[in-house]
């Protein structure tokens, strides 16, 4: 049993097992590193240095999770939405308007990446108003994340704008050339079409099986409904004035503009949060306690995401990385399609452990790409199958963003597992389709 499939597989069961991600992490990481021979000192001080490069996106999802409670402090977004739910009082419209709901997430996910490349930045702020009326119209949450989670990856996947070309170009285009594999950088996108249409397919499938209503209320009452945002207010919102409107929309469009200039959301969410103080949106006197409140809103993420860098450190450390792609070359035997499906897998658990697709590849590209052009793979298969390597496991990871994301807007009253309904369903309606595909793009390119 190699260390890194050992450290994986302890921190998903017990994270299935409903034990916090976090300690989760801790045990794996660290009975992976006695697993190996690893020293106990240095496998928790690995531990510790890897935490040091998860703290910059901690500290940014807790500024987002202040920006994003401003905003929602302010109940305006409470009160459009609540007109609207108002309008679906008497309507027989209900079925329609669901599937254009999870059509609007989804379509928010992919301009996410590209057209206003702010990640996950959107979720927490348009999601949560949202709520109320996705519990009116009893719409299955895990859905919404299965929707969220394949805009969030498949995006980035074939678009080479934005963070695709991060990915396509910077990451997956420069890593084939470094190890070996010249390939033009144009052709990244369509050696990635075929994994990502099987990641389209899960979530079309996912509508269907997600079709039924779930109801997240235990009873009617208006004042439950109004409390689904976890706002500072329990009042019915007011009609907002055209000022208040105004300096939200300046306050997010200089916070995307300052995201897009710095490439920080640290200071773009601080820039938004200026705003919405100086034009009065958010009370001064009660600005500490809502900044403070946004900030633990989106503490428990900040930790994970502080977690799974230390956890990815360990997995490095021990070695085990190299020894398991290693292996591969012993028990395929020259076999393409068995070398293939494996390489697949192995960048699966990769991936799920350390958490970040554009963190993955650099690591097996060394390795991929010598051991695929041994097998005989064309470089176009060779670029899917390190693509895909290292994009599967991003969209079922508990330590991905793209897994987090979902869960910071959908879980804000409480009523969604981060476990159970995000990563398991993205898991089994992405993941799953997408090795599939992966592997049949590999064979026939």
């Amino acid at each position: 049993m190699n260390a890194v499939i050992t450290s994986i597989s302890i921190m998903l069961i017990l994270s299935f097992l409903r034990i916090n991600i976090v300690l989760s992490m801790l045990i794996g990481a660290l009975a992976g590193a006695v697993f190996s021979g690893l020293d106990l000192t240095v496998a928790l001080n690995a531990f510790s240095n890897g935490l040091g490069s998860g703290a910059n996106i901690a500290l940014s999802y807790g500024m987002l999770g202040a920006f994003a409670l401003s905003i929602s402090a302010s109940r305006i977004p409470d009160y459009f939405i609540m007109q609207f739910v108002d309008k679906l009082k008497h309507s027989n419209k209900t079925k329609k308007l669901k599937y254009i709901l999870i059509l609007c997430m989804f379509l928010l996910a992919v301009l996410s990446q590209n057209v206003f490349p702010i990640h996950i930045a959107f979720i927490p702020i348009l999601v949560p108003p949202l709520l109320p009326l996705l519990n009116k119209l009893k719409i299955d949450r895990r859905l919404i994340a299965v929707a969220l989670t394949t805009g969030l990856t498949a995006t980035y996947l074939v678009v080479p704008v934005g963070f695709g070309d991060i990915y396509l170009t910077k990451v997956l285009h420069h890593n084939l050339t470094e190890n070996g594999l010249y390939i033009d950088s144009s052709l990244m996108s369509k050696a990635m079409l075929i994994p990502v249409l099987g990641m389209i397919l899960g979530f079309l499938f996912s509508i269907y099986k997600y079709k039924n209503s779930r109801n997240y209320i235990t009873n009617n009452t208006e004042e439950e409904v109004e409390g689904q945002n976890n706002n500072l207010l329990t009042s019915k919102p007011v009609a907002p004035t055209k000022l208040q409107i105004l300096t939200i929309l300046i306050s997010i469009i200089s916070a995307l503009a300052v995201q897009l200039i710095t490439g920080s959301m640290i200071v773009c969410s601080a820039v938004g949060c200026t705003v919405l103080l100086l034009g009065g949106v958010t009370d001064v006197k009660k600005s500490d306690h809502i900044f403070n409140s946004g900030m633990k809103n989106m503490a428990v993420c900040g930790f994970i995401m502080i977690a799974a860098a230390g956890f990815a450190e360990v997995l490095r450390e021990t070695g085990d990385i190299d020894q398991l792609v290693t292996w591969i070359t012993y028990i395929t035997s020259g076999n393409k399609a068995i070398g293939a499906f494996i390489m697949l897998v192995v960048g699966l658990l990769i991936t799920m452990g350390i958490g970040s697709s554009f963190s993955t590849v650099p690591i097996i590209a060394s390795l991929y790409v010598p051991l695929a052009v041994a097998l005989g793979f064309s470089p176009l298969a060779t670029a899917c199958l390190v693509g895909a390597a290292g994009a599967l496991g991003d969209a079922g990871s508990p330590a991905s963003e793209s897994t987090i994301g979902p869960t910071i807007g959908l879980n804000t009253d409480g009523k969604h597992d981060h476990i159970k309904d995000t990563v398991i369903p993205t898991f089994l309606y992405l993941n799953i389709p997408m090795i599939i595909f992966s592997w049949v793009a590999v064979m026939l390119l």
